[in-house]
């Protein structure tokens, strides 16, 4: 998505990030069962809790005619090669959240940087390049697993990790806490081969 909005690196490519205000605790009951008794007519929950999840989405796609969103829960990006069109979105959203769904952006949590930047998503600090594990992220993993050293932990928390450039913390998570555990920890696979 990068290469596409900054033209293979030739231009600049700006982001879009926003929050969405106590997203889980704002969502209007009233128009919650609107929105289901509306798309719904079979007792799938999963079908159910699809369309509440994507109606945002669907919006800010086809009606808004954005081509370079990314959304998880309640935070979302946006990338462009313009800066302007981002800032112009803001009031779209706002006004979008507001008269439809009853929520709204979280003011400081509303920013638009250049990508070259860095941008904070999801526990990491994703660059055009590559990712790094933000330092709250690192060490809340770190406590968990002094907390819980255990096979199916230590296994979650490196397959994450893989995902990004973390082999710094993937070594010390093998070091410290690879035979600090029960003796299951010990039939595990060679920790060289995770690495």
């Amino acid at each position: 998505m990068f290469y596409v909005t900054s033209k293979n690196s030739h231009k600049s490519c700006w982001v879009l990030k926003c929050d969405i205000r106590k997203f889980f605790a704002s969502i209007d009951h009233g128009i919650l069962l609107k929105i289901v008794a509306r798309k719904i007519a079979d007792k799938d929950i999963n079908l159910l809790l699809q369309e509440i999840i994507y109606s945002f989405d669907l919006h800010i796609k086809h009606n808004l005619g954005v081509r370079h969103y990314i959304r998880y829960a309640d935070d979302f990006c946006i990338l462009s090669s313009d800066r302007n069109y981002l800032s112009g979105l803001i009031l779209e959203f706002a006004d979008y959240l507001s008269t439809e769904l009853r929520l709204s952006l979280h003011p400081s949590k509303v920013i638009i940087r250049a990508f070259s930047s860095g941008i904070d998503f999801l526990g990491w600090v994703n660059f055009p390049t590559h990712r790094v594990l933000r330092t709250a992220t690192r060490k809340r993993i770190m406590r968990r697993i002094a907390l819980k050293p255990a096979n199916e932990t230590l296994q979650s928390y490196l397959g994450m990790l893989k995902h990004g450039n973390a082999g710094k913390i993937r070594q010390d998570i093998l070091s410290n806490f690879w035979l600090a555990g029960s003796s299951a920890m010990l039939s595990l696979q060679s920790p060289e081969n995770l690495l």
